[in-house]
C-alpha cells in the first residue's frame, strides 16, 4: 500500500466510535509492519478487528494484539470469530494514522 499520511478516505466499523469489536481472527504468518502505525505479530496469535480501511486502501484492518493497536494486511487473518454483523461506514479521521 502507498504509505503516505491517511491510508484511506473511509473505514467500516461495528458503531460511530470504532470501539466495539467486529471480529477476532488468527494471525497466519508472522507479520512485521513498516513503521509504528502498523500491529506486529506472530504465526497463530489473536487478532482483534475494530475496523476495515475502505476505498483506496482495502487491504488494510486495524486491530489489537495484545495491548498493541495498529493497521495490518487483512489478507494473514483467518477469521474464527464475528462479534458484530452490523458495518457502518464512516470518515477516517487524521488521528487515524498517526503513532501513540
Amino acid at each position: 500500500p502507498d504509505l503516505g499520511r491517511r491510508f484511506a478516505e473511509r473505514k467500516r466499523c461495528a458503531d460511530f466510535e470504532c470501539s466495539m469489536l467486529m471480529c477476532r481472527g488468527k494471525a497466519m504468518r508472522d507479520f512485521k509492519g513498516p513503521d509504528c502505525r502498523f500491529v506486529n505479530f506472530k504465526k497463530g496469535e489473536a487478532v482483534y478487528v475494530y475496523y476495515k480501511l475502505i476505498g483506496e486502501s482495502t487491504e488494510l484492518w486495524a486491530g489489537s494484539v495484545g495491548s498493541d493497536f495498529g493497521y495490518f494486511p487483512k489478507d494473514l487473518l483467518e477469521i474464527n470469530h464475528n462479534y458484530s454483523n452490523e458495518e457502518l461506514e464512516l470518515p477516517t479521521d487524521e488521528t487515524d494514522f498517526v503513532c501513540f
